[in-house]
């Protein structure tokens, strides 16, 4: 389980500190897929980069299973199981999918175990085990090779930093099937995501809503999401996300 009590992080900004989070305390529970939505700008990435360690807060604590990981480097926390997935996932020219798989993993598994995550995310794993991971895999591709790492890490938290970001709407379809199957196993772990599309709110257990750095409502999907959708903001910007796929309104 991971605890976050009284978290603020701030940034410089022309001589003066911009406050981005607000005094947050949230709890995600296992065995839960949790989704955070709001606004742009609202706090939603920062609070899953301080989250992985990328950042650092200004104030308050965070636990993961009772220890306090404040302090912990983006590497301490992953050894401990955290797990972080990019809106843009970095690629690695010269390395092979087999060889970051491994990575993920942290030893030298075979190349049959390794093809089991790529087709845990939906791809043809010998089409796929061998290729480097540079730019001749689209957005939608090296999305899924970033979620099948993450599976390869055995991470009891997967956080998720809007995945929809700059993919297809035929990838996001598979991408909304990856995490069906990531939340129907999810056991003891749980799942972090970070959007605003209305898929992947729908299927999520819970849903946190935070705006202008403070966690505005918080709550089961049934709960929150009737309100949310009907929101001028909410609205506006799932008809972006379809437009810019070609995706019928």
């Amino acid at each position: 389980m991971l605890e976050l009590k009284n978290i603020s992080f701030g940034v410089d900004s022309d001589g003066m500190n911009k406050e981005i989070i607000r005094d947050i305390s949230l709890t995600i529970p296992d065995g839960k897929l949790v989704v955070i939505t709001g606004p742009n700008g609202g706090g939603k990435s920062t609070l899953a980069r301080l989250i992985a360690g990328i950042e650092k807060p200004d104030s308050g604590q965070i636990f993961f299973n009772g220890t306090d990981i404040t302090d912990m480097s983006i590497t301490e926390r992953a050894k401990m199981g955290i797990g972080f997935a990019f809106q843009q996932p970095v690629r690695f020219k010269g390395i092979q999918v087999l060889d970051l798989i491994r990575l993920a993993r942290g030893k030298n598994i075979p190349a049959a175990n390794a093809c089991e995550y790529l087709s845990a995310v939906g791809l043809c794993a010998r089409d796929y085990i061998d290729r480097e991971v540079n730019n001749s895999l689209s957005g939608g591709e090296l999305k899924r090779i970033e979620i099948a790492t993450v599976l390869a890490k055995e991470s009891q938290i997967s956080i998720f930093d809007e995945p929809e970001a700059g993919i297809d709407l035929w990838s996001f379809n598979n991408l909304i099937d990856v995490f069906k199957g990531m939340r129907d196993n999810i056991k003891d772990s749980s799942i972090l995501i970070i959007s605003h599309q209305e898929r992947i709110l729908n299927i999520a257990d819970q849903v946190i809503v935070i705006k202008d750095g403070k966690v505005t409502e918080e709550g089961s999907r049934d709960d929150v999401l009737p309100d949310l959708i009907g929101t001028a903001s909410y609205t506006a910007k799932c008809a972006k996300f379809k437009d810019e796929r070609g995706e019928a309104k």
